[in-house]
């Protein structure tokens, strides 16, 4: 690491603020470790983006992502297929990714752990879908990416309420849901790794998982998941049924194995999934949209393409 951009997320955490001075402190330490670093406020998605190309194009090696999941997909759009690295400083709300890396949780133990890192080269997820404009668009993401009931509950989250009240907000919101949304179908068509024949399914909920720890009172939501395969690891929730998703939940809470009906795990990198056709209409999509959501970002609606980009991310983190 010799050059460095700290994108800086002043937002990040809900209802834990971090003083300035953390990462100020972090700053002037990657400075005394004779890293050219600089610090770059990034309050919001678009300015992340731009600054992180204006970080790339002006030669940093190292650029960190000093925020939560949110942030870190901000930086993600620009990172993927680059040889330039991302490092962790996690200030969010949940830090699922830094939880998967083992990265400790205050910021001089990340950054530390960032400078004495070994670089690790690792498959994104690429979404081709609609954005909320209803314009097609391209998005990567690292962590997983959801269709159906958790992207529609990123949907309806104020974002201001989240970042007053931090994960209570989700909880809140998915409380209120569980009563509230109504489960709607979608088709989906996909090819098991390992195989080539195309398989089909109707769902109300499809989640492509890259990492193993999400951290917090969830994390293993998706056994088999890891960010050293060049797959997904896919929940299939082909029920409606409300009990199912209770009891898949709290399996992962009380960290358990057994089966679920109407739940199905698979690996796949192949994914295509589109609005169901309607009984006794032509028209194939749904008069309820449905949502999709990439790192926790809520990025558009269906139709939408799901594959994997191999060997298309540099990650500094500790040793496996």
């Amino acid at each position: 690491m010799r050059k460095a951009a700290l994108l800086y997320n002043p937002n990040s955490g809900g209802n834990r603020r971090w003083k300035s001075s953390d990462v100020d402190a972090v700053l002037q330490f990657l400075r005394s470790s004779g890293v050219n670093a600089e610090l770059i406020p990034s309050p919001s998605s678009a300015m992340a983006k731009e600054k992180t190309r204006q970080a790339v194009a002006e030669g940093c090696d190292t650029v960190f992502a000093c925020g939560g999941d949110g942030t870190i997909h901000n930086v993600v759009q620009v990172l993927a297929n680059t040889p330039v690295a991302l490092a962790v400083l996690p200030m969010g709300t949940a830090n699922a990714l830094a939880h998967d890396l083992g990265l400790p949780m205050n910021l001089m133990g990340a950054a530390k752990a960032a400078l004495a890192g070994v670089p690790r080269r690792v498959a994104v997820g690429k979404l081709k879908h609609l954005n909320l404009h209803g314009s097609e668009e391209n998005s990567y993401f690292v962590i997983a990416a959801g269709i159906g009931v958790d992207a529609h509950l990123f949907y309806k989250l104020n974002p201001n309420v989240k970042q007053r009240l931090g994960m209570a907000a989700y909880y809140a919101k998915a409380w209120h849901m569980w009563f509230s949304y109504h489960m709607t179908r979608f088709a989906v068509e996909y090819v098991e790794s390992g195989s080539s024949e195309v398989k089909h399914a109707s769902v109300t909920e499809l989640l492509g998982v890259r990492i193993h720890n999400f951290g917090g009172v969830l994390r293993e939501l998706a056994p088999g998941a890891s960010l050293d395969r060049n797959d997904f690891r896919l929940i299939f929730c082909h029920t409606a049924s409300r009990i199912s998703y209770l009891s898949y939940v709290t399996r992962a809470l009380l960290r358990g194995s057994w089966s679920v009906p109407g739940i199905e795990l698979v690996h796949s990198s192949e994914i295509y999934c589109r609005y169901a056709a309607q009984a006794g209409s032509e028209n194939l999509q749904s008069e309820r949209k449905i949502y999709v959501e990439a790192d926790g970002e809520l990025v558009g609606t269906l139709p939408v393409e799901m594959t994997i980009v191999p060997d298309a991310l540099t990650i500094l983190a500790p040793p496996n």
